[in-house]
């Protein structure tokens, strides 16, 4: 509905919900305000209850941003970003995002572009970059766009 989709279905179940944001074409129904600069729109199903929760309570789509400043790590647990706290309208417990022990769950999504058919860019390597590309390349023989 938000964005157009150019790859199967069963790529998209392979990949979601998980820890992979795609991007894709944006749909004229998303609204303009969101990303206006850009014809693409970043789509994410997070593989954690609450979150899946929360997005069926919705009746659009919900825009969020990491909770942490760009270029440290993803943070896993409110507690962590306490500092951002005074800035923010809302604040939400819904458990931790992720084993806060592992450096892995701390790296966030891979982030991959999926806009050009056939082909895929990956946008930010994150925690599962080896699985999706495999997928991406083996299992749907996407080849990867040239920088």
């Amino acid at each position: 509905r938000y964005c157009q989709v150019n790859v199967p279905d069963e790529l998209l179940r392979d990949l979601l919900p998980g820890p992979v944001t795609l991007v894709l074409r944006r749909s004229e129904e998303l609204n303009k305000d969101l990303n206006p600069f850009t014809s693409l729109v970043g789509v994410r199903i997070p593989n954690h209850p609450f979150m899946r929760d929360l997005a069926r309570a919705c009746s659009g789509p919900l825009a969020l941003t990491s909770a942490n400043i760009s270029s440290q790590g993803s943070t896993l647990a409110v507690s962590e970003f306490q500092d951002l706290w005074p800035q923010l309208s809302l604040i939400i417990d819904g458990g931790p995002t992720g084993d806060i022990q592992s450096p892995e769950c701390r790296l966030g999504s891979t982030v991959v572009d999926l806009s050009v058919s056939g082909k895929f860019s990956i946008i930010r390597p994150g925690c599962a970059l080896t699985p999706t590309v495999e997928i991406l390349k083996q299992k749907y023989g996407l080849v990867p766009e040239s920088s």
